[in-house]
């Protein structure tokens, strides 16, 4: 599998990450044995870069990853977690929770160091707080060997912009729900990540179950036109016996322009089935562009009217529309 160098990171991650949001049975009931293998398999393939947080599953994501990385030397894989999160409405991005928060996750997972940790959903908190308090306790880590690696997550890419134009101390960023077929507005921060040589990770190509073909749970953000352009994207793969999901990560990993500048895409895999077919998607179909590139050309028209729009998370103050 391909591998993309990080920014300045001395690491490079295969393309399709392995997200473990679904470990902490979020999206549906899982089996631990199911992830057990789907993990081994996972580093076989060379799909060796996992994410998790103790905010998935309320810790639950972080012990099954951790009985599934047991006895696996550690040099076979790369690890992020995520500090500042822990659930709907739980968030402490202090110092003091930082430190208490690695020293749980690093027993969950039965690691002694992380590649990287991410200060987790940032739009939640007071952006200068994050500044002064929250990242400076994460350059402490990575000065006492805890992580190699610090960065932010969150969905509106205005705490991005925040945040790198006033640090250079950012490793990288986890973007989600902004680099798909009915968004592609990440793109706006590649200038900024370049010039401060910033690694990209994008998340949630799928906008959280909107492209797939059971669409979105029930308790999804989006507002009623971003679900009925999907649900009408869904509908045409559906009368070409296509797979809504499979063309979303064709078009992100693989066809959209730029797609090389993100130097990971994660994608929630609970079992061996979906991360084979995942890979499989990657490694053989991305080939036969003859046949898919009409259908994802046909896709994005469809989701053209509401390419860019999102739905509100965090504080109304980080959203950045009030911004001057």
């Amino acid at each position: 599998m391909e591998r993309r160098k990080l920014g300045r990171c001395n690491i490079e991650l295969p393309v399709l990450g392995f997200g473990c949001s679904t470990f902490g049975g979020v999206f549906r009931d899982i089996k631990l044995s199911e992830c057990i293998e789907a993990v081994h398999k996972a580093i076989e393939l060379g799909v060796n870069y996992f994410d998790t947080s103790p905010f998935y599953g309320e810790t639950k994501s972080e012990t099954v990853l951790g009985k599934a990385l047991k006895g696996i030397d550690r040099k076979r894989y790369i690890l992020s977690t995520k500090v500042g999160r822990y659930g709907d409405n739980e968030f402490d991005y202090s110092a003091e929770r930082i430190n208490r928060s690695i020293g749980e996750s690093m027993q969950r997972l039965g690691v002694e160091y992380f590649d990287i940790v991410f200060c987790h959903d940032i739009e939640f908190g007071d952006l200068d707080m994050i500044l002064n308090e929250s990242i400076p306790a994460l350059k402490k880590l990575k000065e006492d060997g805890k992580t190699k690696y610090i960065g932010i997550s969150g969905l509106p890419l205005y705490i991005f912009e925040y945040i790198l134009n006033r640090t250079d101390d950012i490793d990288v960023i986890l973007s989600y729900c902004h680099f798909n077929l009915m968004d592609t507005t990440l793109l706006s921060l590649l200038p900024l990540c370049e010039s401060k040589n910033v690694g990209i990770i994008n998340a949630s190509i799928t906008g959280m179950g909107l492209l797939t073909p059971q669409g979105p749970p029930h308790w999804h953000p989006a507002p009623d036109d971003i679900k009925e352009a999907c649900e009408a994207a869904r509908e045409y793969c559906k009368n070409h016996y296509l797979d809504l999901a499979e063309l979303a990560i064709l078009y992100s990993i693989v066809y959209a322009e730029t797609s090389n500048e993100i130097g990971c895409t994660l994608v929630g895999m609970e079992d061996s089935k979906l991360l084979l077919k995942n890979f499989e998607t990657i490694m053989q179909k991305s080939k036969n562009k003859e046949f898919y590139l009409p259908h994802i050309t046909k896709v994005l028209e469809i989701l053209a009217p509401v390419n860019g729009k999102t739905w509100p998370s965090g504080l109304p103050q980080n959203s950045g529309e009030n911004d001057t």
